[in-house]
């Protein structure tokens, strides 16, 4: 059973688990997700969904600065809602969690610890493995 974890941004985070086992990391363009989703036929997909959070953290004191975060906020909301129609289409089940519901960003040493992955990995791929993380072995979640 293969469970694909998203991590949607302009370097879109790809995370495969075969039943239960970390399998394989990618990153991609957004314009690839509805690629990587067809080809592979999941499960189910789990991705990170900034729509789940109500506010955008942010310590950005100038407005510009505050209006390109906005704006590409807007851009992840979009591939959220790409990922969710795609799974649609192909009556594959998806859900999103919230950033602040995957938990803090790990890096490599600890992702090593937690998946038992050997290999390269980036905090977007990294990111989507830890979304799905706890649905991994799941079946009917």
């Amino acid at each position: 059973m293969l469970i694909l974890g998203i991590d949607p941004g302009t370097h879109t985070g790809i995370a495969s688990y075969i039943n239960g086992k970390l399998m394989n990391l990618a990153t991609v363009a957004p314009i690839d997700i509805a690629e990587c989703i067809e080809a592979t036929r999941p499960a189910r997909v789990v991705f990170e969904d900034s729509r789940l959070e109500s506010y955008t953290w942010t310590s950005i004191k100038s407005r510009p600065a505050a209006l390109k975060m906005a704006r590409n906020v807007g851009e992840v909301d979009a591939w959220c809602k790409l990922i969710v129609a795609i799974c649609a289409k192909l009556d594959i089940p998806a859900h999103g969690i919230s950033p602040k519901g995957k938990g803090a960003k790990v890096d490599a040493a600890r992702f090593a610890e937690i998946t038992g992955w050997s290999g390269a990995s980036n905090e977007h791929t990294r990111d989507a493995a830890m979304v799905a993380w706890p649905y991994r072995g799941a079946s009917n979640v």
